[in-house]
């Protein structure tokens, strides 16, 4: 069974092309086996490409640890670069997720990903909390390059009050006043991963929310590269979101499954 190996500023998915529907989706001991950097192929995630009747095709995704999860940013624009590589798509496209519709569009290697609306962002004394299609925990930080992020997002994603369903974890440090440095502790993947889109967003949102930018272009720098997220806000939240960066086939293989 053939492979492709995606990576979106760092954030690597193995894709598969599953429209014959050829994957047993219950084996998540086998997913997570590929996902492993020592016993597989090595990746943040696994994600199916199947057909959807009303729309382009269907987004299933699954974390390292081979368990199907919420939305992941990063690997909805990959998984749009693999549609257009298929030629089931030209430039521009409509596909389903586990959280819902989602547009995008792709400029050369760039993907232009809408995500879906937030009307709620909870603010704490020291962080805020949102769901972008994942839930995020949000926390500025002084010193981000110091900063133990495997540690100390494990507390987070483990403690209360997120407790057993657990969330992302995202620590910022503001670098201008339209663009912060980002780190992600990811569940499921139960690490730092170098970049991911849902905590971007999540990021890009809540500095909005709590006035340390007033912008609505924000730049995100991540270990694997700059990410950009735009968006609409009222009274209501925030709306027309779009996650943009790059997204790059990097090998393809064959999966004895």
């Amino acid at each position: 069974m053939t492979f492709y190996k995606y990576q979106g500023t760092g954030n690597d998915f193995v894709i598969v092309d599953n429209r014959l529907q050829l994957i047993d989706k219950k084996d998540t001991k086998r997913i997570a086996t590929i996902c492993d950097r020592r016993f597989g192929v090595g990746a943040d995630g696994f994600i199916l490409l199947e057909n959807d009747d009303n729309v382009d095709f269907k987004m299933v995704y699954y974390n390292a640890d081979g368990n199907e999860s919420s939305m992941c940013g990063n690997g909805g624009r990959c998984i749009v670069a693999f549609a257009k590589f298929l030629g089931i798509i030209e430039n521009e496209t409509e596909f389903i997720a586990i959280d819902g519709l989602h547009k995008a569009r792709v400029e050369d290697d760039w993907v232009h990903l809408q995500m879906q609306g937030v009307s709620t962002i909870d603010s704490y004394d020291n962080h805020l909390f949102l769901n972008t299609g994942s839930p995020h925990h949000v926390e500025i930080v002084s010193d981000l390059k110091a900063f133990e992020v495997k540690s100390n997002g494990a507390k987070i994603r483990y403690g209360k009050p997120y407790n057993e369903a657990g969330t992302n974890v995202n620590f910022v440090t503001q670098l201008e006043s339209d663009c912060f440095a980002v780190r992600t502790y990811e569940r499921g993947v139960e690490d730092e991963t170098l970049s991911c889109g849902t905590g971007v967003t999540a990021v890009a949102l809540a500095m909005h929310k709590s006035g340390k930018t007033k912008a609505d272009i924000i730049k995100l720098e991540t270990e694997g590269g700059e990410l950009k997220v735009t968006f609409s806000s009222n009274e209501d939240g925030y709306n027309n979101i779009w996650l943009v960066g790059p997204a790059q086939q990097v090998f393809k293989g064959e999966l004895v499954w």
